[in-house]
């Protein structure tokens, strides 16, 4: 992983993010982490940590985007969530010092600072009020996680499939041409839906049919969110 003089992303600059938890830190917490982090750049299909492992610290998405899912018996895939810039990643397996109950694999091109376990350990101790915020971050992913249970055990294989469109739609947006700005493989995909490929591959095809979609190779455009909205039954 060559740096390639890319300039390091200070923190400071990341604290000044409406969403980031930077913000809750002091200016010498900021000093410490600036200088104890690791600054990485990862290409995609690179492995960031894979489940089991112990892992040292936690990792700032700076930019890019990463995959966290669990692998299965039979070893497939099910992708947990999606991380971009600003989010975190690995920090609850350093607050439960426990083995990686996930993966992290690079999807887009990232850049991401790896900051110890340490400093988010002392950060909880000294800084009441980041500790808060982190505790809020762990809760509303858990009940992502909720959800998501739920939808795989109540919603048909289409209403789950309108739905991760709508998901992916909120999370990343769409360019100027409705195209999604995020990329997956049919197999992906699948692996969020919680189904086959081949399913995945029919009903992007009845939805392309429906006018839902246009399919352009990965590239995805929404042509009726509302359309989306109504088979997912996500406001009901």
């Amino acid at each position: 992983m060559k740096q390639h003089d890319i300039p390091v992303p200070l923190c400071n600059k990341c604290a000044l993010e409406s969403g980031s938890l930077f913000k809750h830190l002091s200016p010498d917490e900021i000093i410490t982490i600036n200088f104890e982090k690791d600054f990485r750049q990862y290409r995609r299909g690179d492995i960031l940590y894979q489940e089991g492992n112990r892992i040292s610290g936690f990792y700032c998405i700076h930019s890019g985007i990463i995959k966290v899912y669990k692998t299965g018996l039979d070893g497939k895939e099910q992708i947990i969530r999606f991380a971009k810039a600003g989010d975190y990643i690995a920090y609850r397996s350093v607050l439960s010092n426990e083995p990686a109950c996930t993966s992290a694999k690079v999807i887009e091109d990232c850049q991401v600072c790896f900051i110890p376990s340490e400093i988010l350990v002392s950060l909880i101790k000294t800084n009441p009020e980041y500790a808060l915020e982190l505790l809020k971050l762990a809760c509303h992913e858990l009940g992502e996680a909720n959800s998501f249970i739920t939808d795989i055990a109540q919603k048909t294989v289409r209403e789950r499939l309108a739905e991760v469109l709508l998901f992916l739609v909120h999370d990343f947006g769409i360019d100027e041409q409705q195209y999604l700005k995020v990329s997956l493989t049919r197999e992906e995909l699948a692996n969020i839906v919680g189904t086959a490929t081949e399913s995945v591959i029919r009903l992007l095809s009845e939805f392309k049919t429906d006018k839902l979609v246009e399919l352009n190779g990965r590239k995805i455009r929404i042509l009726n969110e509302r359309g989306l909205e109504k088979i997912s039954n996500v406001f009901s």
